[in-house]
């Protein structure tokens, strides 16, 4: 497997758009379109919140109930959430509308959308950019590049992973955007994340992988604490690389497997390094956990503790707010056995062994603390798990982020 520059146009068939339809300020894009130019199988993982936006509704129907999917239409600027029977039928009207313009049924078509909850989608305008998208439609590096672009809402940078890996001894490519600044607490599974690749996969194995995955991806995850009404990841294999169908979970199925996780695991790393106000990623290892979900458990207490993502926005190794949030993440364990490190570009520092301070240095940890992505590593030294969890710091620009949202 390699990495390689690419976004959802870097794998055989498929072809992307970003463009402006007016939903935002003028000349900012906020439509995006994926279309693949043979029908996919389609998997999904949604929010597990109670209140789900119509897109979510839709998108888990297509998944389900759909022979296959061709394309995506994305929104952002409206999150089409809390917005009942009239939501779910502007979902169906864009469906439609894109089906029209493709060539392809409306349930063969993935809505999606992002902003604010309880507004309205401007159907006119909606419609209208689904036209401006199939005309901007491109395969080249740029055209992918518009589409991430376009899903952005407070994300600072477009995001955007790829890998080539091979199977039955052909070339296949695995490629994703997500978008997702705020309001990341993903648990399914405001995020989406749409991944596509050429891959000849069954249905079955397809939703498998994915669900599997995003356990260890884009469930570790957390900037805030909030689980979007909107959260979604799709799964589009077209089967254009021409390998022998994967029906098993064999060799070929667990090359796939690979190649997804990288995807996911990078995407959902930048979505936690740019949370909203984010200064840097703040990645968290548990070793020596009694089991999996327990090492899953420590890491998010960590990851998610309010205190603990405020002293690393300072800089302070303040490791007591560390092993607190540790001792109530409802796992058990011994407090007087655990050790923790610092680790970061800068070097990598033992600030804890059996429960207390080392005596290290205070400058050393700051310094380690400066850089762009700190980690911070317990040993709980109560079993053989280990788990990972991505976040990052607190700082005041959150708060005036999520103040101004509307205004």
């Amino acid at each position: 497997m390699k990495w390689i520059d690419g976004g959802v146009t870097a794998p055989k068939g498929f072809s992307a758009a970003g463009v402006s339809a007016g939903i935002k300020k003028a000349g900012i894009k906020d439509m995006a379109m994926v279309y693949s130019e043979s029908p996919c199988r389609a998997a999904g993982v949604f929010t597990t919140n109670v209140v789900k936006a119509a897109p979510v509704k839709w998108d888990h129907q297509v998944v389900h109930e759909s022979a296959y999917a061709q394309a995506v239409v994305v929104n952002s600027g409206i999150a089409n959430a809390c917005t009942g029977a009239e939501g779910f039928g502007h979902c169906k009207e864009t469906a439609e509308a894109a089906g029209t313009a493709l060539g392809i049924p409306a349930e063969a078509v993935f809505v999606a959308s992002t902003g604010v909850i309880g507004a309205k989608l401007p159907m006119d305008k909606i419609k209208a950019g689904v036209g401006v998208l199939k005309e901007a439609l491109g395969a080249d590096r740029k055209a992918g590049a518009l589409a991430a672009e376009a899903i952005m809402t407070t994300d600072t940078k477009p995001k955007e992973a790829a890998v080539e890996t091979v199977i039955g001894g052909k070339t296949v490519t695995v490629a994703g955007m997500c978008k997702g600044s705020g309001m990341i607490h993903p648990n399914m599974a405001t995020m989406l994340c749409f991944v596509v690749s050429d891959a000849n996969v069954s249905h079955r194995l397809l939703q498998k992988a994915l669900s599997d995955d995003v356990v260890d991806t884009f469930n570790m995850i957390s900037v805030d604490g909030d689980t979007s009404t909107n959260d979604s990841v799709l799964l589009l294999a077209n089967g254009l690389a021409g390998n022998a169908e994967i029906t098993e979970e064999n060799e070929d199925y667990q090359a796939f497997c690979e190649a997804l996780h990288a995807v996911m695991e990078a995407l959902s790393k930048k979505i936690a390094g740019d949370g909203e106000g984010a200064t840097c990623l703040f990645e968290v290892k548990i070793l020596g956990a009694p089991t999996k979900e327990a090492a899953r458990t420590l890491a998010k207490s960590v990851v998610t503790s309010s205190l603990t993502k405020a002293a690393i926005y300072g800089h302070d190794a303040n490791w007591g707010r560390i092993l607190c949030a540790l001792g109530y993440s409802g796992v058990t364990f011994d407090p007087e056995r655990v050790d923790i490190w610092f680790e970061s570009g800068a070097g990598k520092l033992k600030i804890v062994e059996n429960g207390v301070s080392t005596g290290y240095s205070e400058e050393e940890a700051t310094k380690i603390l400066s850089g762009e992505e700190v980690t911070a590593i317990a040993d709980m030294k109560a079993g053989e798990e280990t788990a990972t969890a991505w976040g990052c710091d607190l700082t005041y620009d959150y708060v005036k982020i999520n103040a101004d949202y509307r205004s």
